[in-house]
């Protein structure tokens, strides 16, 4: 991948906030959206959710899932130009997570650490596929992906 690619991945990860997440729910994908927070390095992608939420109960059953990251729809005339990464990787629940940088990013989440039923995951990146637009398309692997959160 190229300087410019890494920069632009680089700044898509951090900029945007939303996610759909894919699990798979009886042996079938399921998508849902959800909310993420990188680590600085790229090497894990936290996100905050219910045990109520079918992708939570998907995760507890295989840890096989992906994250889609997109660049938000400006409406342009052609929206395939729009930058996306698709990250796979393995989803472990943890006991405590990066809740005052979560709240930084999300504040209006707060009611959600009141609640008994929410817990963070990790997400581990096994590899991505990044979109820079239009026929530029660039594979990673982890350490690939990590290396993109240096790139100014």
């Amino acid at each position: 991948m190229d300087a410019e690619s890494r920069r632009l991945l680089g700044r898509l990860i951090r900029r945007e906030r939303i996610a759909h997440l894919g699990t798979l729910r009886d042996a079938a994908p399921m998508v849902s959206m959800t909310l993420y927070l990188p680590e600085p390095d790229f090497s894990v992608f936290y996100v905050h959710v219910s045990r109520l939420a079918w992708h939570t109960q998907d995760m507890q059953h295989d840890a096989r899932v992906a994250l889609s990251i997109s660049e938000t729809d400006d409406r342009r005339a052609d929206p395939f130009t729009l930058m996306r990464v698709s990250i796979r990787g393995e989803a472990a629940q943890i006991p405590t997570g990066p809740k005052d940088a979560w709240l930084g990013r999300f504040p209006e989440q707060a009611i959600n650490f009141e609640l008994a039923d929410f817990s963070f995951w990790k997400i581990v990146p096994r590899d991505a596929r990044f979109v820079a637009g239009y026929g530029r398309i660039h594979n990673a692997s982890a350490a690939e992906l990590a290396a993109t959160s240096a790139a100014p």
